[in-house]
């Protein structure tokens, strides 16, 4: 029993250190896998990519979906579930991601 706790608090650490990995914008970003394909490098789609454009330019679009001032066919109803900051976030990750496929 001794022995029991300590690989429990060593294990359950583990777990923790394993998600902190993944940065958190990349956790965000997975939800838009689907649409805009890994990392927005979007191939084959009449989507747009929006890997490796500028920041403040991806931004400025997930903003305007949330406000409603750009319209989309799901982009308003997902931009609305994000919180200003978490939209700070994925433009970052976006813009930072490669462009190459």
């Amino acid at each position: 029993m001794r022995l029991l706790i300590p690989t429990m608090l060593l294990l359950a650490a583990g777990a923790v250190n394993a998600a902190d990995a993944v940065p958190h914008a990349a956790r965000l970003a997975a939800t838009c896998a689907a649409c805009h394909g890994t990392n927005g490098a979007t191939v084959g789609t009449a989507l747009p990519r929006i890997a490796g454009q500028g920041q403040d330019v991806l931004l400025a679009k997930l903003r305007a979906f949330k406000d409603g001032s750009a319209q989309g066919t799901i982009m308003t109803q997902i931009a609305k579930g994000y919180t200003d900051e978490q939209l700070e976030q994925l433009a970052a990750w976006f813009a930072a991601q490669s462009t190459r496929r």
